[in-house]
């Protein structure tokens, strides 16, 4: 995919393919490189119906639609999931190609209506199939435990139900809030496993088309995280609808492994896992992982008493550091063809830095503090030598000044927690 090619993208294209409501003739392509990048092109829209949604719901319920160290964690999580798209190709592509050039059986035509229609469906039908296996379907491996011994000197067999795809994808249900931000929760191991699911259409249908849809599917799956859209009438019958995600999103047993479908509810219909929304739903995984910290979010948790008591001035804190984190996230997307691998690598390093720092102080970790004086110190080290700058070169000084201030404020609170801790 090309983000060079975002600039002909027009305006009314982009909010229409938050909804998949896209032609054929306006988003076929010859070529891989012609595909605009649209996930990227569609960040502006996240944020804009995000606020949205918080006006929406502080009108119809006077309150906002989750928390907001919730939020962080979520869109921390989607920063993540993109971060590997910086070095290369995603898997999902590189394997599609491969099968392409090496195994198709046709060539359909590129700038076929119906080539377009059938790759819609058929990526809508793999996603599907690798979204209920990711919740459905365990492995069954061997382990090896030296606690049980089968006989003199040999080590216990013991056999385990493993889910390797749901240990990727459970990051994206890991909310116990339901709004847009939970939207972008999403794994960066995920496409390691899905990928598989969508590599049969390369048997006839052009990467071109298919990375199209690869994008369309996944962004019309914005929109349906939410509560303040409740029933959608006649056309609950036909797509994927915030009502039916909903009830998919729930712990209470009625949810539990249904309506997975991606854009339309008919193959859930077909297949017989199609639940309709009736008691409340409760959100989140049967054992919540209780953290907001990125890397846990990304690979799973434990059941423990978890609450969280930060002040509402270290929240400030934290969205603004974040907001400063995402200027530099997207900056480095728009600009990445232009920096050195060794300036990518140091950014990406530090966007997960702050990520952890951030999930660090709002879980108020016993080492946050340490965490937070080193992160202010490498942003500082990574500006004076240029991997890191301002969108707005006249704020140098005042970025100097305040990540200075950060520094001596978190330097002071670590030297605090060191030196209280021998007599702990």
């Amino acid at each position: 995919m090309n983000p060079e090619a975002q600039q002909d993208v027009s305006v009314s294209q982009r909010i229409r393919m938050m909804f998949y409501m896209m032609k054929p003739n306006e988003t076929s392509f010859q070529i891989l490189e012609e595909v605009p990048d649209y996930v990227k092109q569609a960040t502006p829209f996240f944020i804009s119906l995000m606020l949205l949604e918080l006006v929406i719901s502080w009108i119809l319920k006077g309150k906002p639609p989750g928390r907001l160290d919730d939020a962080l964690t979520s869109i921390s999580a989607g920063v993540f999931s993109r971060l590997p798209s910086l070095f290369s190709r995603s898997i999902e592509l590189t394997t599609y190609i491969y099968v392409w050039e090496n195994y198709r059986l046709i060539n359909l035509p590129w700038d076929s209506p119906w080539t377009w229609y059938l790759t819609f469906l058929g990526v809508d039908f793999g996603y599907y199939w690798f979204h209920r296996m990711a919740h459905e379907c365990c492995l069954l491996i061997e382990f090896y435990s030296t606690d049980k011994v089968l006989s003199l000197n040999c080590p216990g067999r013991e056999i385990k139900e493993v889910n390797i795809m749901w240990a990727g994808h459970q990051t994206h249900h890991s909310s116990e809030d339901y709004n847009l931000s939970t939207a972008l929760r999403q794994s960066v191991l995920q496409i390691y496993t899905s990928w598989m699911f969508y590599s049969p259409l390369a048997l006839f249908i052009p990467p071109s088309v298919y990375a199209v849809h690869l994008q369309f599917n996944l962004l019309y799956q914005f929109w349906i995280h939410t509560e303040v859209i409740n029933n959608l009438g006649p056309l609950e019958l036909i797509i994927n609808t915030p009502s039916h995600h909903r009830v998919h999103h729930g712990r209470n047993r009625y949810c539990i492994d249904k309506n997975y479908a991606g854009v339309l509810i008919i193959w859930d219909r077909i297949f017989g896992t199609f639940e309709a929304e009736n008691e409340k739903v409760v959100y989140g995984l049967t054992h919540p992982i209780n953290t907001f910290e990125p890397f846990q979010v990304q690979v799973t948790g434990k059941e423990v008493p978890f609450s969280s008591s930060v002040s509402h001035l270290l929240k400030i804190y934290a969205v603004v550091q974040f907001a400063l984190m995402l200027a530099f996230y997207e900056e480095t997307f728009a600009d990445k063809a232009a920096l050195s691998q060794a300036t990518l690598l140091l950014r990406v390093c530090f966007i997960i830095l702050t990520l952890t720092s951030i999930g660090f102080l709002l879980d108020q970790r016993p080492k946050a503090a340490v965490l937070e004086t080193f992160r202010c110190l490498v942003f500082l080290m990574l500006y004076r030598i240029g991997h890191l700058k301002p969108l707005i070169p006249s704020l140098s000084f005042a970025f100097e000044i305040f990540f200075s201030i950060c520094i001596a404020f978190w330097g002071v609170r670590s030297m605090k927690q060191l030196a209280s801790s021998p007599s702990k």
